[in-house]
């Protein structure tokens, strides 16, 4: 066999360095839960999982539980406001936690998200920067939107509940909205 490449060995180099990738990038299957992201997301909110907490340490409701109609749901959004005015994008300061309001009216925390306005993050890093948190890249959400708010970058990570779309996907199939009558504020109070 000669020293040269031939275009019948491309397609088994391909091959070859796609099976020799790193698991760590093998998320089509949605197994990212071995994500270092993952352990410092729960590490960091392990104390929110009693929504009682979260609320006296300032984090307030910003939204009833979101949900698809056939895409599952996120959840009740608490945020923290004032990480909403800075650039922060740590993966143990999220600006939101994201619970599933229960039956019994607990709010269970499912996971958090990670938010930077489109103006702050540009006003610090000129297009065509994208943020990204610990690595992994936001989403922009343009205006208008379904929130009311300007144009945002956001990236969810379901470190509470798995999710079969994916620990970074904006909707998780096991996370329903079912419950919603109770609101975090009236379930602080059970």
């Amino acid at each position: 066999m000669s020293d040269s490449l031939n275009t019948r060995s491309l397609p088994t180099l391909c091959a070859l360095a796609v099976l020799s990738l790193p698991t760590s990038m093998a998320i089509a299957d949605g197994n990212e839960t071995s994500s270092p992201i993952v352990a410092k997301v729960r590490q960091a909110t392990a104390r929110f999982v009693n929504i009682n907490v979260a609320l006296a340490e300032g984090w307030v409701p910003a939204t009833p539980c979101v949900s698809g109609p056939d895409t599952g749901a996120m959840g009740v959004h608490l945020v923290f406001p004032s990480r909403l005015e800075q650039i922060a994008l740590k993966g143990d300061t999220p600006e939101a936690l994201i619970y599933e309001p229960m039956t019994n009216g607990a709010m269970r925390l499912v996971g958090v998200e990670f938010i930077v306005k489109k103006a702050v993050w540009e006003a610090a890093n000129p297009p065509p920067a994208v943020p990204a948190v610990e690595g992994n890249l936001m989403n922009l959400i343009g205006e208008p939107n379904r929130y009311g708010l300007p144009a945002f970058y956001e990236v969810h990570v379901w470190a509470w509940q798995d999710n079969p779309k994916g620990t970074f996907a904006d909707w998780n199939t096991r996370v329903t909205c079912d419950a919603q009558a109770v609101s975090p504020a009236t379930a602080a109070q059970h």
